[in-house]
């Protein structure tokens, strides 16, 4: 049971979903001459936020202590929209977002979110790298600084009864994050009308059977006990979640553009090592919700690519309400260029 312990510490209130506040207490740096107000999901004492104070611990040192981060961690911001909109009234300055709460500001970030995009994570890589340019204007343009990005991981479907066909979906009562655009339409290409619901309230709908079917990362899946209450875990993953820190440009106008990029050095250096940290992780989790039950779900060719069809139809769908046609073809053409000259499936999300 030791992972089990790990995992709930790695990245609950973290990834796709709300976490309660840790009671660990830390003792308070000095107040730094800017300092930085930072809000999170995830809980005091988890691995992300053992991240984040290496962060502020390194950067008040090289700084001087003229740059320091201050955390409200485990979620006592609210949710990911309550955050933005204190950000946008200068309450909070920066935050960790997963895709939902970066496309609450910049639409454009779900199209690498879309239904069966990436089949490994190389080629996620390849096209966040290729795209960073592009998103970090985006969000220049609305007054936000894109500081480092992070991984939730590929993303699941996780139920009580098994899905060995597309057929099978319409048998199961749906959980879907209430206002998730994106989610919205992946259901739809199934023909699916899901349950809204504020994650936090996912558990008790699985155990009272408002809800039979939920969609998570493998790590989330162990570190909100939602696989306490399934059976069965699809061997496809339907999508891979992103996640970043994001930051106004109000709140780094006191900082001289020498400590900046000593943050954005620091973060994004720290945030590569945690995105390793999750991955690694998230294949583990698979390997011990196996141990206690959990079923992963075959799926042949015919039906894999049955999925894999009717979540690519629904790519348009987005166009242009989340993004444009024209940044979609640059990262299907992206995918393709990758795939020319790299081996396709190394690193990939399959569950075996």
């Amino acid at each position: 049971m030791r992972f089990f312990r790990i995992a709930a510490t790695t990245v609950a209130g973290l990834v796709v979903f709300a976490g309660t506040a840790d009671a660990q207490k830390t003792k308070a740096a000095p107040k730094a001459k800017v300092e930085i107000k930072f809000a999170t999901l995830a809980p005091d004492g988890s691995t992300w936020m053992k991240s984040m104070r290496k962060v502020d611990n390194e950067v008040r040192q090289r700084t001087e202590n003229r740059v320091g981060l201050k955390f409200y961690p485990g979620g006592v911001q609210g949710d990911e929209k309550d955050v933005i909109r204190k950000m946008r009234n200068g309450q909070i300055h920066a935050a960790g977002f997963t895709g939902f709460g970066l496309g609450a500001i910049v639409p454009e970030t779900r199209v690498l979110e879309l239904p069966f995009m990436f089949e490994s994570l190389d080629e996620l890589d390849y096209v966040r790298g290729a795209t960073n340019d592009y998103y970090e204007k985006a969000f220049k343009a609305k007054d936000y600084a894109l500081l480092a990005w992070t991984d939730v991981g590929f993303v699941y479907l996780f139920t009580k009864t098994p899905v060995r066909k597309v057929s099978d979906m319409q048998n199961i009562k749906w959980w879907i994050w209430s206002g998730d655009q994106l989610a919205e339409i992946f259901y739809r290409a199934f023909n699916i009308t899901p349950v809204p619901l504020a994650a936090p309230d996912v558990l008790t709908s699985l155990q009272t059977g408002v809800v039979d079917g939920v969609y998570a990362s493998p790590l989330a899946c162990v570190a909100l006990q939602w696989f306490t209450r399934v059976k069965y875990m699809s061997e496809i993953p339907i999508t891979h979640g992103i996640s970043a820190v994001v930051a106004t440009e109000k709140s780094l106008s006191g900082v001289s553009a020498a400590d900046r990029a000593i943050l954005l050095e620091v973060m994004r250096r720290e945030l590569t090592a945690l995105t390793q940290k999750t991955r690694t992780q998230n294949d583990e989790a698979v390997t011990e919700i196996k141990k206690e039950g959990v079923q992963v779900v075959a799926a042949d060719a015919a039906t894999r690519q049955e999925f894999v069809t009717r979540g690519r139809s629904a790519w348009s769908d987005g166009v242009p309400a989340l993004y444009s046609q024209e940044l979609l073809d640059r990262v299907k053409a992206l995918l393709a260029e990758y795939r020319k000259t790299h081996a396709a499936g190394s690193s990939s999300g399959s569950s075996n």
